[in-house]
């Protein structure tokens, strides 16, 4: 008996805003990126891909794996390998299934 399963992808943009950073430390392979959804939402979007593309054509993948904050639809996605730094302020996909 085959069961006919609907996969539902929601694929939103999303800005990437910066390297997260600590007080002496910054992580190079995790970025904040600011998804354009209702921030009520943004907490579905954990473990969603999301990848990146520069203008060479390269391309960067990653996962989303926390939410930053509740107000203002940002969350911390994981990078491997990591983004350069041409890439912050640059549009991205962000992929749910």
């Amino acid at each position: 008996m085959a069961m006919n399963m609907n996969k539902t992808v929601a694929k939103v943009k999303g800005v990437i805003l910066g390297y997260r950073r600590g007080n002496a430390i910054q992580y190079n392979n995790q970025v904040f990126v600011k998804i354009f959804v209702e921030p009520r939402v943004v907490s579905g979007f954990v473990g969603a891909k999301v990848l990146a593309v520069d203008a060479y054509g390269n391309t960067y993948k990653g996962r989303v794996i926390k939410v930053h904050g509740r107000k203002n639809s940002v969350v911390i996605a994981k990078f491997k390998p990591n983004i350069p730094g041409q890439l912050i302020g640059a549009y991205i996909d962000v992929i749910k299934k």
